[in-house]
């Protein structure tokens, strides 16, 4: 008599080799979806575009628009998250599953077993270590310009240069960090049975055999996000969901 062993430890997932093509049909599928489900992708941009708004509000109420800035600058961590339904919207579309809002805002819960929770509370410790570095920095450069922090003609001075230099090359740090654990992972966790370690492993491997065309992503996402915040957050009624789509898109060509 013979027994089969199984091993207890999800193993990451064979990731496939991409190229430039990759990127492009990812956004065309990502702009694909967008226009076929539009109304899944216009609710979660303006959940994300309400936080934005109340952020900036509630800030120059008290006061302190300046830190507006690197609420602002780490603001796009969180949009992986924003984007959670819209994976749960590509998945259905790709598998010619009905489309209605009870499965996909179920798909904020991940699959249940609350793998997806711990990787949230994980980014959003990140988050908070980011506004805690960016505060000290601000902190540095206002005491050296005698600015008091109610005001943003600090930004046009030159330790206000200086400071928005420094404090890019940090945040750059800990957004690239944080892209290349949940980039795949996010997807992954929605799509298969895994625990989020093996997802930000499979994440990070991705990441790290695809290094070009992962940092070109990234790239894009930043820049995109960035771009679509400048008229009052309005960008990320069109940019949020493409970006959410082709994400998707992006991780069922990363696994083998």
């Amino acid at each position: 008599m013979t027994t089969t062993e199984f091993s207890d430890t999800p193993q990451p997932a064979q990731v496939a080799k991409l190229g430039p093509d990759d990127l492009r049909a990812a956004l065309q599928a990502g702009w694909v979806d967008f226009k076929r489900a539009p109304a899944f992708g216009l609710f979660f941009a303006l959940v994300y575009v309400a936080g934005g708004l109340a952020l900036w509000f509630g800030l120059g109420a008290m006061g302190q628009p300046v830190w507006f800035v690197p609420i602002a600058a780490g603001f796009p961590l969180l949009a992986p998250f924003a984007a959670i339904g819209l994976y749960e919207v590509s998945r259905r579309l790709e598998r010619d599953e009905p489309l209605s809002w009870p499965p996909v805002l179920a798909a904020l819960r991940g699959r249940g077993d609350g793998q997806l929770a711990l990787m949230a509370v994980g980014v959003l410790l990140v988050f908070g270590f980011w506004i805690i570095l960016a505060r000290g920095i601000f902190a540095i450069f206002m005491a050296q310009s005698g600015i008091g922090f109610g005001s943003l003609s600090l930004l046009a001075s030159a330790e206000g240069i200086a400071m928005l230099l420094i404090g890019s090359a940090i945040g750059a740090t800990v957004a690239l960090a944080l892209f290349s654990v949940t980039v795949i992972a996010l997807p992954m966790l929605l799509d298969r049975e895994v625990d989020f370690v093996t997802a930000m492993i499979t994440s990070v491997e991705t990441v790290r055999q695809n290094p070009r065309i992962m940092l070109t992503w990234a790239g894009i996402i930043a820049a995109l996000l960035f771009a679509a915040m400048i008229p009052a957050f309005l960008g990320l009624f069109v940019v949020l969901p493409v970006l959410g789509h082709a994400t998707w898109h992006l991780y069922r060509r990363s696994i083998a």
